[in-house]
């Protein structure tokens, strides 16, 4: 009750800002509109200040909104959940002693050589502390927030409510199948031990390709709220852009690589697009992989799915490429002959850095503006406003994610040549836990 009341309480002061704004804006002459009145500096503030105290999901929802791109949110929605901050308030000391010792016990510093208080991290769901263990072995400790997991069902649908009542979710667009996924996914991201798990997995995936360097984990001091991983060094992946353009370019080319292997090898992808999920190591030249928890498993018809949906968007045929879509789950639900061909069309568009056997220049294109004129106008102008399935939303964030970290890092890469071993047959080396 209390955390519904702090969202009523911020659509209050946000109605309020919005109001004040536009008085402000008729009395110097101006008309305004209701983006202008939204998108005020207080308002941002509000919103963020607001989400960052409660932490867990109702922060989460807001960076999960925000990655959605112009095609399920108004641009005025998607703007204000964009400037999310991305450090939550971090647990006062006393709280974070006691989740140490009801997950290690009471004498859990024996674990430790050395345990600092201060997070290194405070994000969503949990905050990162540094450790040492007593072999001398420096450590990550991910520590989460109490009561993340029992509030999730009901932050969700108080922030789905709030947006309903505040008129910034259109009344036609069905929303709820998308909240159901959105309560599974954040289930999941707060449970450590599968995290854990999904963490071995791709250290196993991954393990003669020293090109890439991830954490490991100390099961002995992991349980489903605290996850001990050893501590990887790494630069943030932003700090790039200082970097040569042959360096960035490979560093991206990494990436997709990783991506494409997820999708058609491992059937396991790492869907959380955050720019904190990776980091670079300058002095070993290895891209450092971060928080495994909003992996997601894809099974065989979604993969085959994809790998026809990219062969049909790099030939043109739009015909392959209505096929792949129905796969996949999309045209599920009725749509108009238009409706359908703007679809197409914003799927083909997305695929373009695909479609040329050659670099594709990420920092001169304007693909993420036309991306978004196109999905805004398919909301608006052709009044679709059906949800893609949940597969295809996860995975087209992270994909949304790559292009935007592309575009900030200025990279050339040709995306075609790193696609193409995969369009063509399916991948015979053998995957762990493929029976999972």
């Amino acid at each position: 009750m209390s955390r519904l009341g702090g969202l009523a309480s911020l659509a209050g002061r946000v109605a309020g800002g919005m109001l004040a704004e536009g008085a402000r804006q008729l009395a110097q002459g101006n008309r305004p509109s209701s983006k202008a009145m939204l998108l005020t500096p207080a308002n941002i503030k509000r919103v963020a200040d607001q989400l960052a105290h409660m932490r867990g999901a109702a922060m989460k929802m807001g960076q999960l909104l925000s990655m959605d791109s112009g095609d399920l949110l108004p641009a005025e929605l998607t703007d204000l959940l964009a400037r999310l901050r991305s450090s939550a308030n971090p647990m006062p000391a006393k709280q974070l002693a006691q989740v140490l010792r009801l997950n290690l016990g009471e004498q859990w510093q024996q674990h430790f050589a050395d345990f600092t208080f201060k997070p290194i991290a405070a994000a969503s769901i949990g905050q990162v502390h540094q450790a040492y263990h007593d072999n001398g072995t420096k450590l990550a400790v991910k520590i989460q927030y109490p009561g993340v997991r029992s509030s999730i069902d009901s932050d969700v649908d108080n922030v789905a409510t709030l947006l309903r009542v505040s008129g910034l979710i259109p009344a036609e667009m069905d929303y709820h199948s998308l909240l159901a996924e959105a309560k599974i996914q954040l289930k999941n991201e707060a449970d450590y031990l599968k995290e854990a798990e999904y963490l071995k997995r791709y250290r196993q995936f991954l393990v003669e390709d020293n090109r890439y360097l991830l954490p490991e984990v100390y099961p002995e001091l992991t349980s489903d709220t605290i996850l001990t991983m050893s501590y990887v060094e790494g630069d943030p992946i932003e700090n790039l852009l200082s970097a040569s353009q042959a360096e960035r370019d490979r560093v991206l080319s990494l990436i997709f690589t990783l991506f494409f292997r997820e999708l058609f090898e491992f059937k396991l992808v790492q869907t959380d697009p955050n720019f904190a999920n990776y980091l670079y190591n300058t002095n070993t030249s290895q891209l450092v992989l971060l928080d495994f928890g909003a992996c997601r498993d894809y099974s065989d018809k979604i993969s085959d799915g994809y790998r026809a949906l990219f062969q049909a968007a790099c030939s043109n045929n739009p015909q392959a490429l209505d096929d792949a879509l129905t796969t996949i789950g999309f045209f599920s639900q009725a749509i108009l002959p238009e409706q359908k061909a703007a679809v197409l069309n914003l799927v083909a568009l997305a695929c373009e850095p695909l479609r040329q056997n050659a670099e594709f220049d990420f920092g001169a294109s304007d693909l993420a503006r036309r991306l978004r004129d196109a999905g805004t106008a398919l909301s608006t102008e052709q009044n679709y406003w059906h949800s893609p399935p949940a597969d295809a939303l996860f995975l087209h964030r992270k994909i949304a994610g790559l292009y935007l970290l592309a575009s900030r890092l200025q990279v050339r890469v040709n995306i075609w040549q790193l696609l193409e071993p995969y369009l063509h047959h399916a991948n015979t080396i053998p995957i762990p836990y493929a029976e999972k």
